[in-house]
């Protein structure tokens, strides 16, 4: 199969889908791959060492998206989508509950359009999402430290606090990988740690592992209130697959938080869970709303974009392998958690949480994928 590697276009995103070694191990696998010219540069990979792995290098994205697959990291930008089309294979992260236009764009084109982030594995999980959300979470509490800096707006806490001065409020808003490498890097940190979720399972596990350092509570609209308007700061770390995130903290609330506290909404990408969020960049990644400092970066582990690179192929090079190997309709008849990673195919929609976002049905993938 013809695999194209682009050079990643959104601003400040320095990611790419593979390295040269994984560019090797899809030559090695019979593929020819085409990479754009400087894909890799930002982060140390010569577009040399793609040309030794065996890839053909391609001058400009126009050539890289007239293969058969489009291996890439971010959701395809607008100066993007004109070259795709049906009979096409696209394989990234793509966030569309959130991102009516670029889906409308998408469906028209009659690419098939599989999204990492609701790629699933036996248990449910989100294998492609998981290594990013880990690197999310691990970054919300450096960035949050940074909103709460008075040259950005803040408050001018420090979380670990010195000796005679009491640590920062965090409150963490989800226990799934975000939320659980946020509460490591908080916990370390020596930050006052609260955690809220739904699943008192989930929340049994922080206890276990964090005796006497975290305070985990069942997280309801009341809870919710109570936690947040007294935090300095607050990550917003709650992933619903497939669809938009629930806005859990709405106006109001976040009117009543400590002048200059701050939100780290990590679910930005899916439209973010507090009502104030908005979407900022790395380039200015602040935005002050009712007094508080909101981060709102969509691509936040692009701020660390040779170990998110690393990371996210490990994870994602099986399935690609798998894909370009087998096709969509053998990947998906042999993994079922492979086949709701398919967001659009020929038009339709066809993942469950994005049709109810959108108010439609889901196709059934059997029904519009050939082979």
């Amino acid at each position: 199969m013809r695999i194209g590697i682009p050079k990643e276009i959104k601003p400040q995103e320095h990611r790419v889908a593979a390295t040269p070694a994984g560019v090797a191990t899809l030559v090695h696998a019979g593929h020819h791959v085409l990479v754009e010219a400087g894909a890799g540069s930002a982060i140390g990979y010569a577009d040399s060492d793609y040309r030794s792995a065996g890839a053909t290098l391609a001058a400009d994205a126009a050539a890289v998206y007239k293969t058969d697959l489009v291996f890439k990291v971010k959701e395809p930008q607008s100066s993007e989508t004109p070259y795709l089309g049906a009979g096409q294979i696209l394989f990234c992260y793509l966030h569309l509950a959130a991102a009516p236009k670029l889906t409308q764009t998408l469906q028209a084109s009659g690419v098939t359009a599989i999204a990492f982030e609701t790629v699933e594995d036996r248990d449910g999980r989100t294998p492609l999402l998981a290594p990013m959300s880990r690197v999310a979470g691990r970054l919300a509490l450096q960035v949050g430290m940074q909103a709460l800096e008075m040259k950005n707006g803040g408050r001018g806490i420090l979380l670990a606090g010195v000796e005679g001065v009491p640590p920062g409020r965090v409150v963490i808003v989800g226990g799934g990988e975000v939320g659980a490498n946020a509460a490591h890097i908080a916990v370390g940190i020596g930050a006052e740690v609260t955690l809220l979720d739904r699943n008192s399972g989930r929340l049994r596990a922080f206890d276990q592992r964090y005796p006497g350092r975290i305070r985990t509570v069942v997280s309801d609209p009341a809870a919710i209130e109570a936690w947040v308007t007294q935090a300095d700061l607050v990550i917003g770390a709650v992933y619903v697959h497939g669809r938009r995130a629930p806005k859990l903290i709405d106006r109001a609330m976040v009117r009543r938080m400590p002048p200059g506290a701050a939100i780290v909404d990590v679910a930005i990408d899916q439209g973010g869970i507090a009502e104030t969020s908005t979407v900022t960049s790395h380039a200015a990644p602040f935005a002050i709303q009712e007094g508080v400092v909101h981060y709102g970066v969509p691509n936040m582990p692009g701020a660390v974009a040779r170990t998110s690179t690393l990371a996210l192929e490990a994870a994602t090079l099986p399935y690609l392998l798998k894909l370009a190997e087998c096709g969509p309709g053998a990947a998906f008849e042999t993994d079922p958690g492979f086949a709701a990673g398919l967001n659009l195919a020929a038009g339709q929609v066809c993942h469950n949480g994005l049709a109810q976002d959108m108010g439609l049905s889901a196709a059934d993938w059997r029904e519009v994928i050939s082979g």
